[in-house]
């Protein structure tokens, strides 16, 4: 095997195995992602009927999940080849991708500062959207349920909301749940630790309901209590948006590091 000395430069081997050691984490998390993605599709049976995702009635969590994994896996692959087969192109491609990522961020954090109102009537139309497809997809219910329980809030603007699904209607529906609203709704009860009573929030919305409801469910709506939550944790946002602009920024820095010492031995060679 033989070995070419660059005389007049060379590419340094701090700059491509960092490039390396950034990239991979990045390349073996996204291809987590998508494995988790595509369990999680076979699981539902998607993988063998592709219809079912265009009957469902609100979002499906699996796309997110899928489209951050293929995004990852993308970037990562480009940078660990790029770096160790000394590939501009691919290096080049990384630096574009991760600098429109970056680009796009910031644009998203801009138009959700300057359109406030509008971005507040989207989310509540997802929201409510997404309350009518509750038990058209377990990810789904998971997902609502975690956000109910996490920011002890229910439905989009009060637990009034659930009347637009089907199970929970109090005029349509025949089921056990009817005028009520999911069990990540009710305040939780200290007594029951570990064990979560799912029919908490029966017949709640009844007009036959003797209790105080405030007691017993949570009454604020959710995009209420995600417009209190982000004032007392802007600090926290900040700092996570700047951390990932930073870790951004350190990637596109190695990568035209890596591509500049390339070039020069090129250029040498």
């Amino acid at each position: 095997m033989h070995y070419y000395r660059y005389e007049a430069a060379e590419v340094s081997c701090c700059y491509k195995y960092l490039m390396f050691s950034y990239n991979i984490i990045f390349w073996l998390a996204g291809a987590a992602f998508i494995a988790i993605g595509l369990w999680a599709w076979s699981e539902k049976g998607v993988l063998l009927d592709l219809t079912q995702v265009t009957r469902m009635h609100g979002f499906d969590p699996v796309w997110l999940v899928l489209l951050v994994g293929a995004i990852t896996f993308i970037l990562g692959f480009a940078g660990c080849v790029g770096a160790l087969r000394e590939n501009i192109c691919l290096l080049k491609f990384f630096t574009g991708l991760i600098s429109i990522i970056f680009f796009l961020e910031l644009t998203a954090a801009v138009l959700a500062f300057v359109f406030q109102n509008p971005l507040k009537e989207w989310i509540n139309d997802f929201f409510l959207t997404n309350i009518k497809g509750y038990r058209d997809d377990a990810d789904l219910q998971n997902l609502i349920d975690s956000l109910q329980k996490l920011n002890q809030c229910c439905g989009a603007q009060g637990p009034e909301d659930w009347d637009r699904n089907i199970y929970f209607n109090c005029s349509q529906s025949k089921s056990v749940e009817r005028c009520g609203v999911p069990f990540s709704c009710c305040i939780r009860d200290p007594a029951e630790k570990d064990v979560v009573n799912t029919q908490c929030g029966y017949g709640v919305r009844d007009r036959k309901f003797t209790g105080k409801l405030d007691t017993v469910i949570h009454t604020r709506g959710c995009i209420t209590a995600m417009e209190q939550w982000l004032p007392r944790n802007i600090y926290i946002v900040a700092g996570v948006f700047i951390g990932i602009s930073i870790l951004q920024m350190v990637g596109v820095y190695l990568a035209r590091a890596l591509i500049s010492d390339i070039e020069r031995v090129k250029f040498h060679y």
